[in-house]
Parts: C-alpha cells; structure tokens; sequence
C-alpha cells in the first residue's frame, strides 16, 4: 500500500497560522524514529568534549537553523524529507525563544508541518550551551 499522510484540522478551526497539525493520519508506509539533534556536531565525542562544540551558534534563530538542518540529514538518510514526519517533540532551554523558533520552523516545514510538542527543560545533555533538541518520527514508503 502507497503511503499517505493527511494532515487533519478540526471542521470547527478557525483560520489561525499554526506551527503543528493538530493531527495526522497515515496509511500505508514505514515507520521511521529520529534520534534527538541538536546544533551540535550528531557525531560527537563521548563522553562529551566540550571544545566539539564550540562552532554551534549561541543564538535561537542560528541553533533552530543548525538543528533544523541535522534533522533534514537524518531524515535525508532515511530517503526522507521534512514532508514525511508526522512527529516532532520540541525541547527548548526557554520557552520565551519559541517564536523565534516557530519562525524558523514555518520557513523550513512549509505546509507540512507535524504534530508537535514543545516542552521546556532546564538542560539539554549534548552541551550546556545547546538551547534547542528536536527528535522525530517519519513515514516513508
């Protein structure tokens, strides 16, 4: 069977920008879980080597940028694009930075955007520095 991934609004919803579909259907298709990225190099020292890091950005909009992008080589290697998630968990160091965030986020997922959530926690494991992981599921065929 063909994959197929519908992005499904409530009939009641009002026409308002959002940076998720409140939920998806999917028929068909193979399930793919992408580990969490960072900013960060993904292939790092471990136990960690903070100096690995000392390219990353320091801002929001440049960590989305870079995480964003090591999402798309995860899914890349997969045979996957940004069209393919259905899900997309969000964890941010502050949650005041997620419009910066979801700017970014409309500019690289378009139409397809995932079901997502967002959470806030007080440190990400890969480098105190880092501000924003992303981890994710997509379907492809």
């Amino acid at each position: 069977m063909t994959k197929k991934i519908e992005r499904i609004h409530w009939p009641d919803a009002p026409d308002v920008w959002m940076p998720y579909a409140p939920a998806i259907k999917v028929t068909g298709g193979t399930q793919v879980f992408l580990a969490g990225v960072t900013a960060a190099p993904v292939y790092h020292s471990h136990p960690h080597i903070p100096e690995e890091f000392e390219s990353m950005p320091t801002d929001m909009e440049g960590q989305a940028r870079e995480t964003l992008e090591n999402l798309r080589k995860g899914l890349e290697s997969v045979g996957a694009t940004f069209a393919d998630l259905v899900v997309a968990n969000r964890f941010l160091t502050d949650l005041s930075q997620q419009d910066i965030l979801n700017k970014v986020w409309n500019e690289v997922m378009g139409e397809n955007k995932p079901t997502t959530t967002t959470v806030q926690v007080m440190q990400l494991a890969t480098d105190p520095r880092c501000l924003l992981e992303i981890n994710a599921m997509a379907v492809i065929d």
